[in-house]
């Protein structure tokens, strides 16, 4: 195995803890959504384990991203980006950005109202940003409720109990920034905070 190959094969266990943080996932719940062992996902992230094409497939599946994306294949020249949607509680989830780790992009389209999931706030680690594209959306955030359109945004810290859903008839469509050690969305010009 060349030294190349031997660089790709190190950076699949960093990659892999990266995506599992970002979505906010505990060994023991990734064990049971891949049928892998908590301890096999441990010595994979760390190095200790070799990947597999059987152990990286289930976990490609359940990260939502290309296998591709797991092990940095080259780039093949084509410089279209090929978007896969993934379904996740009721909500179409887009990801936009590619590289594991730091602030993560995604479009997001919630069903209308009455076809999403039940008001059940969630808290986590992070730092989300979200911007109205179309439709409408109903925002809980502790004891607070908003209604947004289109062109719309909001900020917040995800530790705060939170929901988000179409207000609508309509699929709402967002366009999403999270962070997820709290990094927030900068939009001042270079040089202001």
């Amino acid at each position: 195995m060349t030294s190349d190959e031997e660089d790709v094969i190190a950076a699949v266990g960093p990659r892999l803890r990266a995506l599992r943080q970002t979505r906010g996932v505990s060994l023991a719940a990734l064990a049971a959504e891949t049928g892998l062992t908590a301890s096999t996902l441990s010595r994979l992230e760390t190095g200790r384990l070799r990947p597999t094409l059987e152990q990286l497939l289930p976990l490609a599946r359940a990260h939502g991203v290309p296998l591709d994306d797991l092990v940095a294949a080259p780039p093949t020249g084509d410089p279209r980006i090929h978007l896969r949607p993934v379904q996740r509680s009721g909500l179409t989830v887009v990801p936009l950005t590619r590289r594991p780790g730091g602030v993560q992009a995604y479009k997001v389209i919630y069903p209308p109202a009455g076809h999403s999931p039940a008001n059940h706030r969630q808290t986590h680690d992070g730092y989300e940003w979200f911007y109205v594209l179309n439709g409408a959306v109903r925002f809980v955030l502790g004891d607070q409720e908003y209604l947004l359109g289109p062109g719309e945004a909001a900020e917040f810290d995800t530790r705060t109990p939170h929901w988000i859903g179409s207000a609508g008839p309509q699929p709402a469509e967002l366009l999403t920034l999270f962070g997820p050690q709290g990094e927030r969305a900068h939009l001042a010009p270079p040089g202001r905070d």
